[in-house]
């Protein structure tokens, strides 16, 4: 019962502050973030009211599978956004801009820290600069996908930005793997070829692949079915399948074998875009259906914030060096190479800010950081969920920001607003009439 207690007060309590933080017109993904803060271990969670907040990280821990399942829709619609006829014009374009960005990213991070390893290395050591400029590659596709569906985003800039934050996830894979390698080589003194390139390669490929035919199973299954609630549930029911798909490890003759549930549910949606006629409509309804999920999804990540870090000042002072030399990659990265793609202006001048927002890729890297050691791995993990913390509460204020400067979000028109208040007024008039009429 308190387990439902908290699901439930998160989601109000996400909800309200989406009112509270309306005048201030900030993206609702930030007020989630900031509700789930206030819910969290370090505020009202202090009280230890069951089922008001959440007391110990190990309680917003027991929600993980809401976390899965969540970005695993993220991805599936995101996916969706890889038309063969959108590819045509905008393919290559992002394909060059999302590899140049991130490793222009990581490089400059990777400089920057190395640089204050010689000032402080008793703070922060190689292997642990080296790594930080590989999680610096990340960016989180689900603050983006919010700001554009919450804002009904359209144009040039948009159809470039979502391919991009889907590609980078790839590159962002591949390029840990290796600089994870080689900081762990540093560590241990042994190289281990299989793991820097094999094993990440592997999880692209066999992640690619299983989205594809999975995406070719739903499509034809898609078939059998007329009833547009009976096709949404087998939708619906096909991504919680990949995600659970995704979570398999195992071992082939010492080669580490896993999945990528982004990559993976990410691949089938893009098949299933391509495949099926309908999908438009489908996706239509399914974001109705997500809406509540990605909603708890961000309350929850805001929970799991620690506010801690901000009380070690060497914390605080590297973390300030990622956050700004990983922005000016990024936007840097971005800006020069979609100059020389010749990209529309308004891409040029605003595709780097929308690219900011960092959280569950990133996260998930520095768990695996982890095994660099005790004081390698807590450092990591600490600069990480600080940037997190800043990326999360600014990144989709930027983007919106710049989306708006670009023209893809427009303002409410008047039209729009009187239609809608006119439609208001006709439904209260029938229900006055109809309470009269009883």
């Amino acid at each position: 019962m308190r387990l439902l207690l908290s699901i439930a007060f998160a989601l109000v309590c996400g909800l309200m502050m989406t009112r509270v933080i309306k005048p201030l017109k900030l993206p609702a993904v930030t007020a989630y973030l900031i509700a789930g803060v206030l819910i969290g271990p370090y505020c009202l969670g202090r009280l230890g009211i069951p089922g008001v907040g959440f007391a110990t990280y190990e309680e917003v821990e027991n929600l993980g599978v809401i976390s899965d399942v969540a970005l695993g829709f993220i991805a599936f619609a995101i996916g969706n956004e890889f038309r063969l006829s959108a590819l045509r014009q905008t393919g290559r374009q992002a394909t060059v801009i999302g590899i140049v960005q991130a490793l222009t990213a990581t490089v400059l991070v990777d400089i920057a820290l190395l640089l204050l390893h010689l000032a402080i290395p008793d703070k922060l050591s190689v292997p642990s600069a080296i790594t930080l400029g590989a999680i610096a590659t990340a960016t989180a596709p689900a603050a983006t996908l919010m700001v554009v569906r919450q804002y009904k985003a359209k144009g040039k800039l948009t159809d470039i930005l979502l391919p991009i934050v889907a590609l980078d996830d790839a590159v962002g894979l591949v390029v840990f793997a290796v600089s994870f390698g080689v900081a762990r080589a540093m560590v241990s003194g042994a190289f281990d070829l299989v793991s820097v390139i094999v094993e990440p390669l592997l999880e692209i490929v066999l992640s690619l692949g299983l989205g594809a035919l999975l995406g070719v199973i739903l499509t034809h299954l898609e078939k059998l079915f007329n009833s547009n609630s009976n096709r949404l549930s087998l939708a619906i029911g096909f991504v919680v399948l990949t995600v659970a798909l995704s979570l398999i490890k195992f071992e082939v003759f010492g080669v580490h074998i896993g999945f990528s549930s982004l990559l993976t549910c990410m691949m089938m949606g893009t098949m299933f875009c391509n495949l099926c006629i309908l999908s438009g409509d489908l996706m239509e309804k399914c974001d109705r259906w997500t809406s509540p999920l990605f909603a708890l999804f961000f309350v929850i990540s805001g929970a799991e914030l620690e506010l801690g870090v901000f009380a070690d000042v060497a914390i605080v002072g590297i973390g300030l060096v990622y956050i700004l030399f990983r922005s000016l990659g990024k936007y840097l990265g971005t800006f020069g190479s979609a100059h020389v793609m010749k990209c529309d202006r308004n891409i040029v001048k605003y595709l780097g800010i929308t690219l900011l927002p960092q959280a569950g890729v990133a996260l998930g890297m520095c768990v695996t950081a982890s095994q660099l050691g005790t004081a390698d791995g807590s450092l990591i993990r600490n600069i990480t969920l600080f940037s997190v913390l800043i990326y999360e509460l600014i990144g989709p204020m930027l983007t919106k920001m710049a989306l708006t400067a670009a023209g893809d979000i427009q303002p409410m028109s008047e039209e729009v607003a009187r239609r809608r208040e006119t439609k208001i007024q006709q439904v209260l008039t029938e229900r006055t009439e109809g309470e009269q009429n009883k």
